[in-house]
């Protein structure tokens, strides 16, 4: 068993790591008090009955996967269901699934009566090693991705790896480019871990939470230095949008995300390889103009750009404004690993 804890003041919660936590999530959690199960329909029904199983009286609400499911529509429908089952401001949510789950129902807890705790158990690589801690929740409007939302903190997280043995591969692999992410903007040795010839993704894992939980203590709200944690995602958002089919995961795009902004080359071609090596995909030939489009629509736009993250050594981010005629260039000339 790993705790951490995210120290911010009232507002600080518990961390747990642990093969099979889930099996005995009873006892963290409080037999007199009512909770209600989120999930996603596509989260295997073994890991919803084993969480469900320990809480008496619990609720389980379902909705469509994917992230076409981050809207006010879902969100509008859930709200009602917690309604009509006469929830309190005593009670809790317990998000269980991956990022799309967690950001829905985080935010659900955030509105609902002004704010009930919620707990995360994340169930894929993603949502283990970034989203799940931190506090941001939020649903998309139309095409743009989680405009509406909150700073809502979770009362715990717990992390049980074995729920990535049903995971898609493809998750998995798309999910360790958050984490390769954390090891260039801060950690060399992590970077390192994605270079051995059996890399130990346990360890990945704790040490990317680990980084996030120091990042989120020192700027809660995105004010400053969180805001290193958008690395790759700046262009990989607006690739990502620009499929109207998601034909590529989150994931997948942060990778692609992350060549436009390192400028050494060298770490560039040390990166490239470790995407490679994860089986994640080489930048598609998308069409120019509509990523210009959603990179402009951008949450973090600013009247003169987007502050955007570069890296010129490992460990050494730069949070710089960047306007869009420069970042249209990137855009019309993707980076070409040679």
């Amino acid at each position: 068993m790993s705790k951490m804890v995210v120290s911010l003041n009232e507002n600080s919660y518990p961390i747990y790591i642990e093969h099979h936590l889930l099996s005995h999530l009873s006892e963290y959690l409080d037999s007199n008090r009512r909770y209600v199960i989120i999930a996603d329909d596509g989260i295997p029904r073994k890991w919803v009955d084993l969480v469900s199983s320990q809480i008496p009286d619990g609720e389980v609400l379902r909705f469509a996967q994917g992230e076409a499911s981050k809207s006010f529509d879902t969100f509008a429908a859930l709200m009602t269901q917690l309604a009509e089952l006469k929830l309190t401001r005593k009670d809790c949510l317990i998000a269980l699934g991956g990022g799309v789950t967690g950001d829905l129902c985080g935010f659900l807890a955030a509105c609902y009566m002004r704010g009930i705790d919620y707990i995360q158990i994340p169930t894929t690589v993603l949502s283990q090693v970034d989203s799940s801690v931190g506090g941001k929740t939020a649903i998309d409007v139309g095409t743009m991705k989680n405009l509406c939302g909150a700073f809502w903190q979770p009362e715990a997280v717990f992390i049980d790896p074995e729920v990535l043995s049903t995971l898609d591969p493809r998750q998995i692999s798309a999910g360790l480019a958050e984490a390769l992410k954390m090891g260039i903007v801060f950690d060399e040795s992590l970077l390192e871990e994605f270079e051995k010839e059996k890399p130990d993704f346990d360890r990945i894992i704790e040490r990317s939470i680990d980084l996030k939980r120091q990042i989120v203590q020192e700027d809660e709200k995105e004010g400053g230095r969180r805001k290193l944690l958008n690395f790759g995602h700046t262009i990989g958002h607006a690739i990502e949008a620009s499929f109207p089919e998601h034909d590529y995961l989150h994931g997948e795009c942060v990778g692609m995300g992350m060549l436009y902004f390192i400028e050494d080359e060298e770490l560039k071609k040390r990166v490239a390889g470790i995407l490679k090596s994860l089986n994640l995909p080489e930048i598609p030939d998308y069409d120019k103009e509509a990523v210009k489009e959603y990179m402009k629509h951008d949450k973090k736009s600013l009247a003169g750009g987007i502050d955007a993250i570069f890296v010129s050594r490992i460990g050494q981010p730069e949070i710089r404004m960047t306007d869009f005629d420069t970042l249209c260039g990137f855009i019309d000339n993707p980076p070409i690993v040679k």
